[in-house]
């Protein structure tokens, strides 16, 4: 994910044996535990408020009644063309360890609420480091397949991630789930099995595109054990499949993301608004590359990536490589771009192919997820882009060969991004989210693949929500098929936000033809914080206990 806000993403929890003396609000929500209730719930429409409640009896606080209100609406006929449906990512933490499904009563009670307010469904990451954990072959899907029932259960569709990538060590990710053992103890006797970096950094998170075709994990290529992945999930939810599974999205790299991982945030490695580093010092990497000079006619050129290229968290003009005129605008730039940006597009399409191979004609929608990396875009470089693998620049469009490859496999193009205003960023990282969503609206509507989108940034306010709401429109290119919001934790469902949430749900339904949220925008991310808590001091909302 893209530049994604910390926070935790554990979930919901209400212990009500620790509520006694719990007198507000606030003070509820700042103890979550549904874990131990056993509710008993039912839907009440109040026409005047258009709110739903969840009523919880037989649980006293303070030996006094309330109820425990959550804000919804309900939802008129609408022209389905101008619906945007939206999802809400489940925690990173939703499968235990273990594989089991992590607090199972308080998932019941949080996927009730999401329905309530009208959401589409849900989506979740099937890690890789826990479904073949075991050994090669040997897959545990039992707590997606409990996942999957209490969907199918709450009407709620579910979009799942094949995720090969780890979790942990990047922005937003506030959790451990390493790659596979038996594939750690490959990488162990073999470290050129990961990205490198031009000082011998290597990094764990994902497997090198390098090694794509080459037997390296116990006698089967990276793609060979990505395909027998996806085999194994459609086999074991084939009843499940187009009806409750609508969308498999298929990672490609770190995050889930096809691209390289050019700004690792683990060990302060890279900050924000840093340029990033190339990825391709792993010997297969190197040897494609000198394959490449080699028919290029330019061994010289193979001999690794650009000497002038800086360091993670230098600024373009600090370099020669990606200043205004540097070597990025040369013919050797063009050559080694070219090939960087090249392998990528080649990995997504072999996944993407063999993806395409194992769920057609199941019902299933594929997509695939690209990053939104909006720092330095105004520059003529776009240097964070290029060393991320997008060959995007003053002169040429890197998100157009991307979009020819998912209209290829019939695969949604899905981005970040889509609630981030110019305006909210820092002048120094010339930054543009919005200049970026738009090329990327017109590069898939002119390969004509379906825009899906999500929030880069963990944001509950009406500003975001409202941008989201303009950039879910056609005007400006293509409009968006769906969205998903970044993500369902114990911040989602604080009073405020929660409001928020279900008018955003209901603006997206209507199509946002009739968008109410406050304009509330924040350009730091602590001004935001510092916002949400001034607006709970000053609000007694509807959320008290019983």
């Amino acid at each position: 994910m893209t530049l994604t806000l910390h926070s935790s993403t554990s979930f919901i929890n209400i212990n009500i044996k620790e509520t006694k003396g719990v007198k507000t609000p606030d003070d509820f929500l700042g103890m979550v535990s549904y874990a131990q209730a056993k509710p008993s719930c039912r839907l009440i429409t109040k026409n005047s408020m258009q709110e739903a409640q969840l009523s919880y009896e037989r649980v006293i606080v303070n030996e006094k009644r309330e109820k425990l209100h959550f804000l919804t609406t309900t939802h008129s006929n609408i022209n389905s063309s101008t619906k945007v449906p939206v999802f809400v990512m489940l925690p990173l933490d939703t499968m235990t360890m273990g594989g089991n499904l992590n607090k199972p009563r308080a998932m019941h009670v949080s996927l009730m609420a999401l329905k309530s307010a009208g959401v589409e469904g849900v989506m979740v990451d099937a890690w890789w480091g826990l479904v073949e954990k075991d050994g090669p072959l040997k897959y545990n899907w039992e707590g997606y397949a409990e996942l999957i029932k209490m969907c199918k259960e709450h009407g709620l569709k579910l979009q799942i991630v094949m995720s090969f990538h780890q979790c942990g060590g990047n922005v937003g990710d506030s959790c451990s789930i390493p790659l596979p053992p038996w594939v750690l103890e490959e990488i162990s006797k073999n470290p050129d099995l990961v990205y490198t970096d031009r000082s011998g950094r290597r990094n764990p998170e994902y497997i090198s595109l390098g090694c794509d075709q080459l037997p390296v994990l116990k006698g089967r290529t990276p793609i060979q054990v990505y395909t027998d992945f996806m085999r194994s999930f459609r086999e074991r939810f084939s009843n499940y499949l187009g009806d409750v599974i609508v969308e498999i999205q298929v990672g490609m790299g770190p995050c889930g993301e096809l691209r390289y991982p050019s700004y690792p945030e683990s060990n302060g490695t890279w900050r924000f608004p840093g340029i990033g580093e190339f990825q391709c010092y792993d010997k297969y990497m190197r040897a494609s590359l000198a394959a490449a000079a080699k028919a290029a006619g330019k061994d010289d050129w193979g001999q690794g990536g650009p000497h002038d290229s800086g360091q993670y968290n230098q600024f373009p003009e600090d370099t020669g490589f990606f200043q205004r005129d540097g070597t990025w605008n040369s013919e050797y730039g063009q050559f080694f771009l070219e090939w960087y940006s090249g392998k990528l597009v080649e990995h997504g399409d072999r996944i993407l192919a063999a993806a395409e191979g194992i769920y057609q004609g199941t019902g299933a929608k594929l997509s695939g997820k690209v990053a939104g990396i909006h720092w330095h875009y105004n520059t003529r470089s776009h240097a964070a882009e290029l060393t991320a693998g997008y060959y995007n620049t003053r002169h040429t469009n890197g998100y157009l060969p991307i979009a020819h490859m998912f209209a290829k496999h019939r695969v949604v193009f899905n981005f970040t991004c889509m609630e981030m205003r110019d305006g909210e960023q820092p002048q120094s990282a010339n930054c543009s989210p919005e200049g970026l969503v738009r090329q990327v609206k017109n590069a898939t509507r002119t390969a004509e693949v379906e825009l899906a989108g999500e929030n880069a940034l963990e944001r509950y306010d009406g500003g975001a929500y409202s941008q989201v709401l303009a950039t879910s429109r056609s005007e400006s290119g293509n409009g968006l098929s769906a969205f998903t919001f970044l993500r369902m934790n114990k911040r989602l469902f604080e009073p405020e936000n929660w409001r928020n949430l279900v008018q955003f749900v209901k603006n997206m339904s209507d199509g946002g033809r009739n968008a109410t949220l406050p304009e509330c925008d924040s350009s730091r991310t602590d001004l935001y914080v510092h916002f949400i808590k001034k607006s709970h001091s000053k609000k007694a909302t509807e959320v008290a206990l019983v």
